[in-house]
């Protein structure tokens, strides 16, 4: 009976009691390191190391000013991404960075503090950013034209080929999709038909929600998980080269 019980919750492992209270808890996996696909190298183990340590020291007041209430979550870290994000932008200097992904504008927010001034923010929705009631962003943000907010699915062929010479002009790209099972993989595979010879730099968010794990797991190019130093539900670093 105990090892019918212990196989039903490895099949449905949706319906096992978690064994501790917090806020929010989802299920993950843990998976065997030496034979999954896209290692880390070198680049991306100094770039995280440095971007990690450049997080320290970085304030997130400017954007926790703007939120009404807690849980202040640009001011967690780790635990959340937001301080990761911007340590990124001051370490890699990008000229063109893309965040998929508008809701709130946090991580727009928090990136844009630390990018250079002849560099440009391009933030992609579905919805334009007024729609979203607990909305950071304001219209002065969007003023001298380093950020901007396009509309569209890039999951969409037509919608990729539409932009796509932005995304061959990106030096850093944030993915933080619905996470649906869905979006992701079919961005990745857009992404592929291009050739990106800047070799940038992706950041995908929550790698360990159950609907990512087999997309994070299968990427075959160069990739950290800094899930340590990044959200609390999974931060990982991808080298498109």
């Amino acid at each position: 009976m105990k090892i019918t019980n212990l196989l039903n919750r490895l099949r449905h492992p949706r319906q096992a009691k978690i064994p501790f209270a917090a806020r929010h808890a989802e299920y993950s996996v843990i998976a065997s390191a030496d034979d999954e696909p896209g290692r880390p190298t070198e680049y991306l183990l100094q770039i995280g190391l440095q971007a990690a340590n450049r997080a320290r020291n970085i304030s997130m007041a400017g954007v926790v000013a703007r939120i009404q209430q807690p849980p202040f979550y640009p001011d967690i870290w780790p635990g959340e991404h937001y301080k990761l994000l911007a340590g990124l932008v001051e370490e890699l200097r990008p000229k063109t960075v893309i965040e998929i992904g508008t809701y709130t504008g946090f991580s727009a927010l928090a990136m844009l503090a630390s990018l250079p001034p002849n560099a440009r923010l391009c933030t992609f929705d579905i919805l334009p950013w007024q729609g979203f009631p607990d909305t950071a962003l304001k219209a002065e943000d969007f003023a001298d034209g380093r950020l901007k907010q396009m509309l569209g699915d890039v999951a969409d062929p037509e919608v990729m080929k539409q932009h796509a010479d932005l995304f061959l002009a990106a030096d850093l790209i944030f993915v933080d999709g619905p996470k649906d099972g869905v979006f992701e993989q079919k961005f990745l595979d857009l992404l592929g038909t291009l050739k990106l010879t800047k070799q940038p730099l992706l950041i995908f968010d929550d790698i360990r929600v159950w609907n990512m794990l087999a997309i994070w797991r299968q990427i075959q190019k160069p990739k950290l998980d800094l899930t340590s130093f990044g959200h609390w539900s999974g931060t990982g670093l991808v080298h498109w080269i």
